[in-house]
């Protein structure tokens, strides 16, 4: 297991711990035409940790629609976590376009 100092060092930016109303869309979930509720619990530039009321595999294609702001951007799965006892699991997603703030908040070191 890495240690939290190794895993710091290799974050491309901070994490933010928020949360943030959202709507998941994925084929693989059977959930193509409604969004699933879900929350991002923690943010960085690049993506974040959502919980969700379906488990998918590691590199499935999900979009996820931002409740506040009505922003639709496409995510990758890379790690996903068993089902908590609040029955949702725990999605470690990337975003595939970067290029703005999708999330909505000022990340430390920005102006």
């Amino acid at each position: 297991m890495a240690s939290a100092r190794a895993v710091l060092e290799r974050r491309r930016s901070s994490r933010i711990p928020i949360r943030i109303a959202l709507k998941v869309f994925s084929k693989e979930a059977g959930d193509d035409l409604h969004g699933a509720p879900a929350e991002a619990i923690s943010v960085s530039r690049y993506g974040a940790l959502l919980r969700v009321p379906f488990l998918l595999e590691l590199g499935s294609h999900i979009e996820i629609l931002h409740e506040a702001s009505h922003e639709l951007r496409e995510f990758r799965v890379i790690s996903a976590r068993d089902q908590r006892q609040d029955g949702l699991f725990e999605l470690g997603v990337e975003i595939y376009h970067p290029a703005r703030n999708f999330w909505g908040i000022q990340f430390p070191g920005e102006r």
